[in-house]
């Protein structure tokens, strides 16, 4: 793992992540039951115990732990699973849901309710501080709807269902790791893919990368405010965040460029179909030589490198990325998350 990455849990998990619980009632999934769940629930238990986990976190979560049909179904009908399009769709009906009036308005008076705090974190982290609001209005709507699923009961449900069977067992057991730590039991709610708090953390990240800013020593991403926007500036620093750059600007393409000349052809370790769709790295003057122009944002330096992103293809609004675009993207491999949490940023700092 990088230092502040989440990994490729970013693109399984947090790219679809469905916040709030129940459902009907529908077909069981094949294979899978309660009762082969507790059968299969002592495998689990050995493995929080040798990875350091208390005797007494392990005694008091595994018997309240139940096998949830409907998170096996929300699991299964993600990429990768037994449904779902590869299909990408058009970004602008993504940008109108997520970069609302309504998103920019209440962005707007978080920043200024936690002014002072989020200059501190920004002077700290080096992350800008309207990017902090727009990942905490886009994953939350600023703490109105973080989730109702049992966490544990989700992660070792995930476990057991064996699709990624170790990647949520180490997250099933970070959370008993967070309880060790003093994280109450019944705070551990969240989405159905094991995201918690403001952010939307994996048990794994809270752990890594959680910081108690308002000094009541808890890291409190719950309920904190202060400790949420910090955390999350702390994981973009990690990640590689570079103070004073831009995550990117809207442009104009000029009709004749030459797409083909400027194509991509590395590929990316990971999250690849993602990257693709970027051209390959040009200095800020090399792009504004090529006719490229600003749609109204500041240029960042001419020495800084950028990528294109025409989302919706040629006629359509375009982007230059820098490598703070990157950032955010290994916040949430997916371009339109990327994209839709610079936009509202640069909205909410208007």
């Amino acid at each position: 793992m990088r230092t502040g990455v989440i990994r490729v849990l970013a693109a399984a998990f947090l790219a679809a992540l469905a916040v709030a619980g129940g459902g009907g009632a529908s077909a069981q999934p094949a294979g899978l039951s309660e009762e082969g769940f507790q059968a299969w629930l002592p495998q689990i238990r050995a493995q929080a115990l040798a990875a350091g986990v208390s005797r007494e976190t392990v005694d008091n979560v595994l018997p309240t732990l139940s096998f949830s049909r409907r998170v096996v179904e929300l699991d299964q009908a993600q990429p990768g699973g037994t449904a779902g399009s590869s299909a990408t769709p058009p970004f602008a009906p993504y940008r109108a849901q997520h970069v609302t009036s309504a998103l920019i308005a209440g962005g707007r008076g978080r920043y200024a309710e936690n002014h002072t705090r989020l200059m501190e974190i920004g002077r700290r982290y080096g992350v800008t501080p309207s990017i902090l609001v727009a990942i905490w209005g886009h994953e939350t709507s600023y703490g109105a709807v973080t989730g109702n699923f049992d966490l544990l009961g989700s992660l070792a449900t995930l476990a057991y269902e064996g699709r990624r069977r170790q990647l949520f067992a180490d997250e099933f057991i970070a959370g008993l790791k967070m309880i060790d730590r003093g994280v109450p039991r019944s705070r551990l709610k969240g989405s159905w893919a094991g995201a918690t708090g403001y952010p939307q953390f994996l048990p794994s990240v809270w752990l890594r990368v959680a910081v108690d800013a308002d000094g009541d020593g808890r890291s409190d991403i719950w309920r904190s405010a202060p400790d949420a926007l910090a955390s999350i500036a702390n994981y973009l620093s990690n990640a590689g965040w570079r103070a004073g750059v831009p995550w990117g600007l809207s442009v104009t393409v000029p009709a004749g460029l030459d797409r083909n000349a400027i194509r991509g052809r590395l590929v990316a370790p990971r999250c690849p179909r993602v990257h693709d769709r970027h051209s390959r790295w040009l200095s800020v003057a090399e792009w504004r030589r090529l006719g490229i122009v600003s749609n109204g944002a500041p240029w960042p330096r001419d020495s800084e490198m950028a990528s294109l992103l025409e989302p919706d293809g040629q006629g359509a609004p375009a982007y230059l990325l820098t490598t703070n675009y990157r950032v955010i993207l290994d916040y949430n491999c997916s371009n339109f998350y990327a994209l839709s949490v610079g936009l509202l940023a640069d909205a909410i700092a208007r």
